[in-house]
């Protein structure tokens, strides 16, 4: 296999480009966090996998992580 044909199941593996918006340039553009990026992440492209409900299951971990850090930084102010 190719360096090129390598590169591209790490840059742009099949279950990335879906549509006309690629998820990484979507997070970037929005300015999502580390948390929230990887809850849309693990949302958009889990209907593309193999394992949905593992991706599912990624989103809310990452998305709970959010809250608790948001819970705790309110605390602090208050």
């Amino acid at each position: 296999m190719s360096t090129v044909q390598e590169s591209g199941k790490v840059d742009h593996p099949v279950h990335y480009n879906k549509g006309r918006y690629e998820v990484i340039d979507v997070i970037d553009d929005w300015g999502l966090g580390f948390n929230t990026g990887n809850v849309i992440k693990y949302i958009a492209r889990a209907p593309h996998k193999e394992n949905i409900v593992e991706d599912y299951e990624k989103a809310i971990w990452y998305l709970e992580r959010e809250i608790a850090k948001v819970k705790r930084e309110r605390e602090e102010v208050d």
